[in-house]
């Protein structure tokens, strides 16, 4: 399965982007998928996860303002983002990852997000 990430760009401050990641393959299979971001000089942090029958968790940076999504039927997930702030400036990469056997665990190629006046 190789992931597609899409949505990112130039954005005000207080302003909103959808981030989309479409899979070139069915995503019903997956159980765990999720959002992380990069920003420069910094690790790899967690935005969003979510797990089938577990719900969603997001980083307390995000809370309230970030949401997670998933279309089985567009093999597509989401990341809605309001409220947008400066310091969410990264790149943002999905990743789908199936648990149980046999495992998987696919990332995107990553989608630029800048907050900026």
């Amino acid at each position: 399965v190789q992931l597609q990430a899409s949505g990112g760009g130039l954005v005000q401050p207080g302003g909103s982007l959808r981030l989309s990641c479409a899979a070139s393959g069915s995503i019903r299979s997956f159980d765990a998928m999720g959002w992380y971001r990069q920003a420069p000089g910094t690790q790899r942090e967690l935005v969003a996860y979510s797990v089938i029958g577990g719900g969603e968790t997001y980083a307390d940076s995000v809370k309230g303002r970030f949401t997670f999504s998933r279309d089985n039927a567009k093999n597509t997930v989401y990341l809605q983002m309001n409220s947008l702030k400066p310091e969410d400036t990264a790149v943002y990469y999905c990743r789908l990852r199936r648990t149980y056997y046999p495992s998987y665990d696919f990332w995107g190629q990553g989608t630029q997000v800048t907050v900026s006046s």
